[in-house]
């Protein structure tokens, strides 16, 4: 299986250069026959025929969208007002001139010979008006330009309203019946029945016919909105009307053909006056340019080849257009292609969310153009493959993506695996087909919706293009292990994450985001924890919606996340964003599948903050206890570099009902309120979403203690554990919900929709040489795997923080963290100079376990021990006199001389022999060996 993976991969590889060198070829004739935008002419009736012979959903698909338009259709025989009148037109004022202005409609002007369609009401969704049933639209709704809706307030009041409340009820109006148009169109097509084309035509003409007078919007403020607006709507990536209506046209050619072949012309201007619209304006460098790309795509397929018109705009001339051509505001899909993808790690440089989005268009583009243009297109988008598989990194053990950024929870999406599968079967590529098929089965069954069998369902898509898709007995499903590896870092949007365990209940990640990419927050370096089957310090997601105030006062600022605010201002831009994390140190290496030590993961990210120019450093460490037990290691330094630093702020939110701080001698704090924590003291506006908020003095270690009930299942803790410093200030808090949870799913909605619990941690001045140190252990019940958290320092260096970390089983784990790697520490029988280390001995047993160098150059406990030359990561474990070792550069080792005199010490490895050296070092006597670099192997001491 490998093997052929390699060799997939190495082909696409090799075509990578080549094919961004060229452009992207275009068939010279598309032929004149319709439909062939989602079948095809000669073959689609006879192949749906036999789709619904044999396939019920078919059957079933065919019949339920008869249902759903028959009763409309019947009645437009003997009314064929009725339906028409609901279109949102300007029936009466037949303006061509739209003006808009911060995000809203203001005013028509000018007059065209027919109604032409009414532009929406705002760019923002939100609304405090309802989207009423068919049913309920008033029949020609244009009463000196106002509309009917009803209040979503109390008495749910019918009201005549200004446009620019609506939100983007009018477009939405529109998309539902145009699409009842579709249905009807397909019928007709498929049955020939006339009364179906008479309806789809009656709708589609005046809708098309009414927008081809209608001219671009202006914008007022001749601002930014101007280059984003499209003909139906503020946003060039919301005409989404074009789905249905491209395809209404495509099944109904032959109708209009027939009956009102005059018109041909005037839909073929206004489809392409729209597609010239959808280039020019718009976001060329994110999602944006895959959207309107698909929206344009549509349109080409659906005209006549260039020669057939005037002025030489047809078919080709708009693929060209998206496939080549990059303009100010719409890039080449083989230029966003490249700009987008790193071709290294396959990471698409905007949030999850967003990135699972835009690999289902590029995948999607792929079969489009198998079914319109007969030509395999993927050889020419070289990095998609890898794309593909590197989705599943975004995965929690619950399955479930990360949040951050402008991200829900939720799956992967499983589109893109099928859609190459299907690519494969048409050109007989039995190694993608295996590929594909295999990570698709592994896929479905990780999936955090166990039920979620395909990204594709029964219904009109299904019918045209992707139904349901068989997949083979003989290709077995692999392990979520096959395509998620420990750690994953994604430059490009800043990004990083560790792993410890995929098992779901058992399984531990932590997840960590700057601000680089589209879709970013201002965060600075945050984190999200998981723990006992749920994402416990969740992202705040996106609050209402893009546009109110709450996401840009709160959600996606600094007080939002798990992360240090600076002087209570620490804030940049957000949505494109480019504030970098560097990756300092990372073990596992990134993206490393094997041969590495698995009781330790560890990672430490720097972050310049931009508004008050500070370094920020964030250590972070998963260490495993055992299989059902393992806690997170944090540590997060921050200062400004011109010193005056007033304070630097350690937020961390958790999901639960309830949060109590207890000092270290479990009594509980009694925290007072307190008017801290607000914009009046110049402080970030999004402290002011905080309430309930209470605070104590203390320089002391404390914890706190995050309970989280789910009714029907065992309750949740997430213990929190922190060193203290002089000069600190604890709050606990209650912070807005996280919006990052989609509806009753992965939890229920009541306790998504609780206020997150929340710790604040004030060091009054700079917080480098008194970072903030914490320990967290997410549990079940009060099932506790640790005893005691104590501290321990080294007078010489007063960046460094050491953790003694006692488990119930009697193991004790000793925690090294520093900033001077030249700066050697002891402490009991422990040696260590380097950035971070951890020593794991246990009285009850053995004694020593295990040593891990994270980074650094010396490691030492009671005669164990790592020396390198240079900075690196190794480990060292012992269980009954079996050694594992890992060391990612050669390295001197060490272990306790207890062997007979005499005897030479060798070490067999790897089928090679390493002589040891006998050695005293004040009194300690002591066995090296010149450790070659290698992934972890096993060995045993040997006397010779």
């Amino acid at each position: 299986m490998k093997h052929i993976a390699i060799l997939f991969f190495v082909f696409f590889s090799l075509a990578f250069l080549k094919s961004f060198a060229q452009e992207i070829s275009i068939p010279e004739n598309i032929g004149s026959a319709h439909p062939r935008l989602l079948t095809q002419a000669k073959t689609g009736k006879t192949e749906l025929n036999i789709l619904i012979s044999k396939e019920e959903w078919a059957k079933n698909s065919i019949e339920t969208i008869k249902k759903n338009i028959d009763g409309y259709v019947t009645r437009h025989q003997s009314d064929s007002s009725w339906m028409v009148s609901r279109l949102q037109m300007y029936w009466k004022t037949h303006y061509t001139d739209v003006q808009i202005k911060n995000g809203a409609y203001v005013s028509g002007s000018g007059y065209a010979p027919i109604p032409t369609v009414r532009f929406t009401g705002t760019r923002d969704a939100a609304s405090a008006y309802m989207r009423p049933k068919l049913e309920d639209v008033k029949p020609y709704m244009d009463e000196k330009g106002k509309i009917y809706l009803q209040n979503k307030g109390a008495g749910n009041n019918w009201e005549w309203i200004d446009p620019s409340k609506s939100g983007r009820i009018v477009e939405a109006i529109n998309i539902e019946i145009v699409t009842k148009a579709r249905d009807a169109a397909m019928l007709y097509w498929f049955t020939g029945d006339e009364k179906y084309g008479k309806f789809a035509y009656d709708i589609f003409n005046t809708y098309l016919s009414g927008m081809y007078y209608r001219k671009e919007p202006v914008d007022l403020n001749k601002g930014h909105d101007q280059t984003l607006v499209g003909f139906s709507s503020f946003e060039v990536i919301h005409e989404d009307v074009l789905e249905p209506l491209t395809a209404c046209y495509d099944f109904l050619y032959g109708y209009i053909q027939k009956y009102h072949k005059p018109k041909l012309d005037t839909y073929a201007t206004a489809f392409k006056n729209w597609a010239d619209i959808i280039i020019k304006n718009g976001v060329p460098f994110n999602n944006w340019n895959l959207i309107e790309a698909r929206f344009v795509l549509n349109i080409a397929i659906i005209l006549e080849n260039n020669k057939q018109y005037l002025d030489g705009k047809g078919c080709q001339y708009y693929l060209d257009q998206v496939l080549n051509k990059t303009h100010t505001r719409q890039w080449a899909l083989k230029d966003i292609l490249q700009r987008g993808y790193d071709a290294k790690t396959g990471i698409w440089f905007e949030s999850p969310g967003y990135s699972t989005g835009v690999l289902t268009d590029f995948t999607g583009f792929i079969n489009f153009f198998d079914r319109t243009l007969h030509t395999d297109f993927l050889p020419q988008m070289p990095v998609i493959p890898l794309a593909v598989l590197a989705q599943a990194q975004y995965l929690y053990p619950n399955g479930s993506i990360v949040g951050f950024g402008d991200t829900h929870y939720g799956s992967i999406r499983m589109e893109p695996m099928e859609h190459l599968i299907r690519n494969a079967r048409l050109y007989k590529k039995y190694d993608q087909e295996e590929v594909y098929t295999r990570m698709l089965k592994t896929m479905r069954d990780f999936s955090m919706n166990k039920k979620q069998q395909s990204g594709e369902r029964a219904g009109f898509g299904a019918l045209f293009g992707n139904p349901p898709l068989a997949l083979p007995e003989k290709i077995k499903g692999g392990l979520p292990e096959d395509y998620i590896t420990a750690t994953f870092w994604a430059p490009n949007v800043g990004w990083l994450v560790q792993r410890n365990g995929l098992d779901e209940k058992n399984g531990l990640m932590v997840s960590q985001a700057g601000s680089m990419g589209n879709h970013a927050h201002s965060n600075g370096i945050a984190m999200e924890l998981y723990g006992k089957g749920i994402i416990l310090a969740p992202e705040g997601g996106i609050g209402s919606s893009y546009f109110q105030a709450d996401y840009e006062e709160y959600y996606a600022q600094f007080p939002a996340h798990n992360t240090v605010v600076v002087d209570g201002i620490s804030a940049y831009p957000t949505m494109k964003s480019n504030h970098a994390l560097q990756l300092q140190h990372l073990y596992p290496a990134s993206n490393q599948k094997t041969g590495y030590f698995k009781a330790v993961t560890f990672s430490e990210l720097s972050f310049l903050e931009p508004e008050t120019n500070s370094d920020q450093n964030r250590m972070m460490s998963i260490i495993r206890i055992n299989d059902s037990a393992g806690y997170y290691v944090d540590i997060f330094r921050s200062k400004k570099k011109l010193g005056k630093d007033k304070y630097h702020d350690y937020i961390y939110h958790n999901l639960g009902q309830n949060l109590s701080i207890f000092n270290s001698s479990n009594q509980k704090l009694e925290l007072q309120p307190t008017e801290k924590l607000t914009f009046a003291n110049e402080e970030l506006m999004g402290y002011d979403y905080w309430y309930d908020k209470k605070e104590v003095h203390t320089g002391a270690d404390f914890k706190a203690v995050f309970n989280l009930n789910i009714p029907d299942q065992k309750s949740i803790q997430m213990k929190m554990w922190m060193k203290g410093y002089p000069n600190r200030e604890v709050f606990s808090v209650k912070a807005p919900p996280s919006k990052s949870w989609r509806k009753n799913e992965l939890i229920s909605d009541d306790i998504a929709n609780l206020p997150l619990p929340t710790v604040v941690v004030r060091q009054n001045g700079a917080a480098w040489n008194k970072p903030f140190a914490a320990i967290y252990e997410p549990t079940a019940s009060e099932n506790s795997a640790l005893s005691e958290i104590s501290s321990f320092n080294n007078g010489k260096d007063s960046t460094f923080v050491g953790l003694k970390v006692r488990h119930k089983t009697g193991a004790t784990d000793y925690i090294f963290s520093g900033t001077n790697e030249t700066q050697m520490t002891t402490f009991s029988k422990s040696r260590f100079k380097g950035n971070y280390g951890v020593i794991r001995k246990n009285e009850t047993k053995s004694g020593f376990e295990f040593i891990f160098l994270g980074s650094g150059t010396a490691l030492q406990y009671s005669g164990y021990g790592l020396n390198a030359k240079s900075s690196c990561s190794a480990a060292l474990s012992v269980k009954n006199n079996e050694f594992s070792f890992t060391s990612e550069q050669p390295i001197q080792l060490l272990v306790p001389d207890v062997y007979p005199a005499g005897k030479k010490i060798l070490i067999v490895m790897n089928g090679k022999t390493i002589d040891g050296k006998r050695q005293q070092i004040n009194r300690l006597k002591q066995v090296t060996f010149d450790m070659p670099k290698t992934v972890l192997s096993q060995f045993t001491i040997k006397e010779h």
